[in-house]
């Protein structure tokens, strides 16, 4: 970390080998309860990136975030899952990810981007912040499904369109 409290990313690079991808998520979706708490999806998640478009974001070899992308169809991908360790939030890591997903889809002629999170109706600072995060690098609210995951988890559908 240098003095200013920042760390240096050394780079971003996108990962091809199964193992290493579920590996990094493993690692990271466990450092991160608040968003993360739930054994049978981080499960899921470890075993669903092995398919899926894969960055890291390493600081000195050190995975320290990542972003799965899923193909949905020609037209449209998703930010599937995506975490970034606690001591590097607010870094301008995810904003980096979030780009190497836009990239992804623009060289793959895509023309949107999506995201679900947890829908503001449900009270979490920890998911404000996530709200806000995708707010700031593009995705527009476009619909509520209240019970897509469960009654208790609303989810927030947005979407970010993609300039070729």
């Amino acid at each position: 970390m240098d003095g200013k409290g920042c760390y240096e990313i050394v780079e971003i690079k996108e990962i091809f080998n199964s193992d290493e991808k579920s590996n990094i998520c493993d690692s990271i979706l466990r450092a991160l309860p608040n968003w993360f708490g739930n054994e049978p999806s981080i499960v899921d998640y470890i075993e669903k990136v092995k398919h899926m478009p894969f960055f890291v974001a390493y600081n000195e070899n050190i995975p320290v975030g990542f972003i799965a992308i899923k193909v949905h169809n020609p037209h449209t991908a998703e930010v599937c899952v995506m975490g970034i360790l606690r001591d590097y939030h607010r870094q301008g890591i995810g904003k980096r990810l979030v780009e190497c997903g836009e990239m992804y889809c623009k060289h793959n002629n895509m023309d949107y981007l999506t995201v679900k999170t947890l829908d503001e109706s449900k009270q979490s600072k920890s998911y404000e912040k996530t709200r806000l995060f995708y707010l700031s690098v593009g995705f527009k609210p476009l619909e509520v499904f209240p019970l897509f995951w469960d009654k208790d988890n609303p989810c927030l559908f947005l979407i970010k369109s993609i300039n070729k």
